[in-house]
């Protein structure tokens, strides 16, 4: 790797800073080996969590505010916030990356709000792809999916596949269960806005009905919800419930970096 390809004048400053956040190197090329070792990385360092709406902290969508928690702040976020930072880290690195809206499915296959997820369809520099990358819905693959194919793709977390639905959507299914329904037409930031205040605000979102901030880890997953530690090595699951407010406040330092000064408390349906 030349001096030109790991510092391009043009490459804001933000950059190298969001690559030591998440312990990756400045890829040579934006290719699909590149786009699959940024995914992992962002999974296994930056945590999918809710803990915003719970401490009254505002969430703006937008790309500098985005980046700025997430690099400045160390800390994670949920979808929107994820995936728009990391799209914005992807676009500085050379590749061409289009925002798609998805309506996750919840008990007995009932369809979520439209622009319930947000996802990222990415193109490379090489022949592959193009590719759905996507590091803001929990537990799901670990690498991209190529979004043109509709046979099943093996990833470490299952078997995903997508399948045709009506009006052009795609389906997204891990290991025959339906995830989400993907709408290709593109999208902007902005047009979130409504679906993250809903997930911020209605009784009715599970982000406001809950604690949560969960992680990859090399050989599982590290998961605190409430006051209960999940831990998930090679499938088998351990439950910790934690006690005073110092235990919660150490967990959250040492298996996710993020440094509270005070605890969250679930604020139902809040009015923000």
């Amino acid at each position: 790797m030349n001096e030109e390809a790991q510092q391009p004048a043009s490459t804001p400053a933000w950059v190298d800073a969001y690559l030591e956040r998440i312990g990756a190197a400045r890829p040579v090329r934006a290719d699909a080996a590149a786009l699959r070792e940024l995914q992992l990385r962002h999974l296994k360092t930056v945590p999918f969590e809710n803990l915003s709406l719970h401490l009254a902290e505002d969430i703006a969508l937008e790309e500098e505010k985005l980046v700025e928690k997430i690099v400045t702040d160390h800390r994670g976020g949920f979808c929107y916030e994820l995936n728009g930072a990391f799209a914005a880290l992807l676009r500085e690195l050379g590749f061409r990356v289009t925002l798609l809206q998805a309506r996750t499915f919840g008990d007995g296959g009932r369809l979520g709000i439209p622009y319930d997820h947000v996802a990222l369809h990415v193109e490379t520099d090489d022949t592959t792809g193009p590719w759905l990358a996507d590091v803001g819905f929990g537990d799901h693959a670990l690498h991209p999916l190529e979004l043109d194919a509709r046979t099943e793709q093996h990833d470490p977390c299952g078997r995903f596949r997508f399948r045709e639905a009506p009006q052009g959507d795609l389906d997204l299914l891990r290991d025959g269960s339906r995830q989400f329904r993907l709408d290709p037409r593109p999208r902007v930031l902005a047009d979130f806005r409504a679906g993250s205040w809903y997930h911020r605000t209605s009784p009715d979102s599970h982000f406001t009905r809950s604690l949560i901030c969960s992680r990859r880890t090399g050989d599982g997953r590290v998961t605190l919800s409430g006051r209960t530690l999940i831990t998930t090595v090679q499938g088998e699951r351990h439950e910790t419930e934690l006690g005073d407010d110092a235990e919660v406040l150490a967990v959250y330092r040492d298996h996710f970096g993020l440094a509270l000064t005070r605890l969250p408390a679930v604020r139902p349906g809040l009015a923000v």
